[in-house]
């Protein structure tokens, strides 16, 4: 098992999406709260809309600035799916990335700790 960086732990937790390009603030919450969690080495889950998947993590640096990217699997509107992202520490303790699914749409996002 690879080593995990310290600052993945900057990453840790719950996080809740607040904003997305793409979709409205409407949509987000449409079947749970809309949400990117990072949980233990390399694990975390994504939900926004009627999303859902888990996430497999790799940490690393985008930019100059920690980031954790990611894929992820599970279902869109109960229809397999699967997709990638990253996430980067933005301003103000906010998280700043962007989640793309597997042919179909792509967002940029911000999230605010849960």
């Amino acid at each position: 098992m690879a080593k995990v960086p310290g600052f993945a732990k900057a990453f840790a937790g719950r996080w809740r999406i607040v904003e997305m390009d793409t979709w409205d603030n409407d949509f987000l919450d449409l079947i749970e709260e809309a949400h990117l969690s990072f949980d233990g080495a390399a694990d975390g889950e994504i939900a926004f809309g009627a999303l859902r998947g888990f996430l497999d993590v790799r940490y690393g640096a985008r930019d100059g600035s920690a980031c954790a990217e990611f894929s992820w699997e599970g279902q869109d509107e109960n229809d397999p799916a699967c997709g990638r992202g990253w996430v980067a520490i933005g301003t103000a303790g906010r998280l700043v990335g962007h989640v793309y699914i597997h042919n179909g749409d792509d967002s940029g996002f911000v999230c605010e700790r849960g």
